[in-house]
């Protein structure tokens, strides 16, 4: 216990087990599992790269019901805001009002400043948080990449809501 306040990490997986099993679904969700994702070494250090920004957020306030695509938008200025409403997530323990915790621009501008990194990509992208594992894999994975590619991005940093 921290200030009165109970610290206790949030049980993610067992709750969206349980939300799904409660919203009728007859097959317990499974999480995605890709034993054959193309992570490698960076071939450059960090200070020398390009980093491009990854988000789970999405341009507009989607409904539950809207098809959902790979979005991009230009990364500075920042978008004024970003919205999530629409997905599952704890919103008891945390929020959207602080976008710096889900899309960090200052500090990454300022790790550009000081050498930590070389430079940001010119736009960020929205990755939707689709339910579908063949969709994800098929479609919006490709897409992210296509358009890292196109940004001459060396590195992507992730940042789910």
């Amino acid at each position: 216990m921290l200030d009165g306040v109970n610290r206790q990490p949030v049980p993610y997986m067992e709750r969206s087990r349980l939300y799904y099993e409660a919203q009728g679904f007859t097959r317990a969700y499974t999480w995605a599992q890709f034993d054959d994702a193309p992570f490698s070494p960076m071939p450059k250090p960090l200070a020398e790269s390009k980093l491009v920004l990854i988000t789970t957020a999405a341009l507009y306030d989607r409904e539950a019901s809207d098809p959902r695509y790979v979005a991009s938008a230009p990364l500075v200025p920042p978008p004024e805001r970003l919205y999530a409403n629409d997905l599952s997530w704890d919103k008891d323990a945390t929020h959207m009002e602080d976008r710096g915790s889900y899309f960090p621009v200052a500090p990454l501008l300022a790790a550009c400043e000081d050498g930590r990194v070389g430079d940001l990509a010119e736009r960020f992208h929205c990755v939707p948080t689709d339910y579908s594992k063949r969709r994800t894999r098929e479609v919006d994975a490709p897409e992210i990449l296509k358009r890292c590619r196109e940004d001459a991005a060396d590195v992507a940093l992730l940042v789910p809501v």
